[in-house]
């Protein structure tokens, strides 16, 4: 939430309950900020070290069960 919405929330509340919430709420906003862009970047890690251990999975070997069966 900005300062401007949170002044607006604010109205008719005393100058210093003003002053000590929207400086609460400039301290937390960077921290929420920051676990905010931790999450995604912790998920794409994830994926990518998924993505190295497919690599190296071999290749499935044919059966050859499937070979005289037509789709048609």
């Amino acid at each position: 939430m900005s300062n401007t919405q949170l002044k607006q929330q604010l109205k008719g509340q005393p100058a210093k309950v003003q002053d000590e919430i929207i400086r609460i709420n400039t301290e937390s906003r960077h921290i929420a900020l920051q676990v905010a862009l931790l999450i995604p970047i912790l998920a794409g890690l994830l994926g990518f070290l998924a993505s190295l251990k497919m690599v190296r999975l071999p290749d499935p070997v044919s059966s050859g069960a499937a070979e005289g069966l037509a789709l048609g």
